[in-house]
């Protein structure tokens, strides 16, 4: 890339990120439901890191938050309504969805939501083999349904999945690494937008998603979500490249003791910096940035990424939002990206 080009992705970059990026805010919640595992009121042979359970613990605020999880107060409030009225016509039918993590690792946000939440019906999608992981404590639990989908989330067929058929369900994920986030969209929601209601009776349906995303310099074009959203911008498959590279300036340090003077940084470039005084190359340039706008420009790259997704979803038919889900003290990845369903003919009380 040549000096003029990296002046003039940035201030693409820059002009996106103020057009587009308007409604990110902070959206740190501790719900009632998890106050034991925030207390540390747990089985001790769990394994507990606190800034781990914190990130886990607000994910699951912000689903009870965006509806498309209910707390445990409010299911009996639903189940004592329920008594009296007709099946057919019931507003808490399905009210406990099943539940995908898809990059589950150890399971551990899942063992919290199980446990604080009631979730029954279990499905964990991760490739890889781990030891000392949250399944032993899972399957102790005799209500609870579990199957471990070892398998490359770009592999999976979730109407494939048997015991999943018929089934309302919810899709999360904990740092989903690059382009996992938009694959495991892609599995959960293929022509969801035109979904009726013979469908929902008959198969598996996405009723909402919680995705804490990161890595953004691992996204990749084939995958992502969003292809033309960047087009649209006037932005290439080259371009789109760099700026999953420059997103990794974002986390390449401890931006928490002041992340606001991060988020106001900007590297718009002016006409002035492309002279003979100036930096001749683009590693050069780099070079001469201030560490707090590198970091800017990576947060805010990372933002449009996660925005185009979120402008996918809403197009798909979708309610969606993008949230800081945890402080960036508590980790600099720290983008929850949120959707649910819109259905008309199911009608809360």
């Amino acid at each position: 890339m040549k000096l003029v080009e990296f002046l003039e992705l940035v201030k693409k970059i820059e002009s996106l990120h103020s057009s587009i990026v308007v409604d990110l805010k902070d959206s740190c919640v501790m719900p009632d439901a998890c106050q034991k595992w925030l207390r540390r009121q747990i089985d001790s042979k769990i394994p507990y890191q606190e800034k781990h359970v914190l990130q886990q613990a607000s994910i699951l605020g912000n689903m009870e938050r965006f509806r498309i999880l209910h707390s445990p107060k409010e299911k009996l409030i639903g189940l004592a309504h329920k008594e009296g009225m007709e099946e057919d016509n019931s507003a808490w039918n399905d009210d406990v969805p099943a539940v995908v993590e898809f990059g589950a690792g150890r399971g551990y946000l899942t063992q919290m939501l199980a446990d604080s939440y009631g979730i029954h019906r279990i499905f964990l999608v991760e490739r890889k083999s781990y030891k000392l992981k949250a399944d032993r404590s899972l399957r102790q639990n005799e209500s609870i349904s579990l199957k471990r989908l070892r398998i490359d989330i770009e592999d999976l067929d979730l109407h494939a999945v048997e015991s999943l058929n018929g089934h309302p369900f919810l899709a999360i994920g904990k740092h989903l690494c690059g382009s996992a986030t938009d694959l495991a969209i892609r599995c959960c929601c293929p022509g969801q937008n035109n979904l009726n209601k013979k469908t929902l009776l008959s198969s598996c349906y996405l009723q909402g998603i919680a995705i804490a995303t990161c890595c953004h310099h691992l996204c990749q074009w084939k995958h992502y979500l969003n292809a033309s959203y960047f087009l649209d911008w006037g932005m290439t498959r080259e371009e789109f490249h760099a700026i999953t590279w420059f997103s990794s300036w974002a986390v390449d340090g401890d931006h928490g003791s002041n992340p606001s003077i991060l988020a106001d940084s900007s590297m718009e470039p002016n006409s002035s910096e492309v002279n003979e005084s100036g930096p001749q190359s683009v590693e050069e340039a780099i070079r001469n940035m201030k560490h707090a706008e590198r970091a800017a420009l990576g947060f805010k790259c990372k933002d449009v990424i996660d925005m185009g997704r979120i402008i996918w979803l809403r197009e798909q038919g979708f309610i969606a939002e993008l949230v800081k889900y945890v402080p960036s003290r508590i980790s600099p990845e720290n983008h929850l990206l949120l959707a649910k369903l819109k259905l008309p003919f199911i009608v809360r009380e």
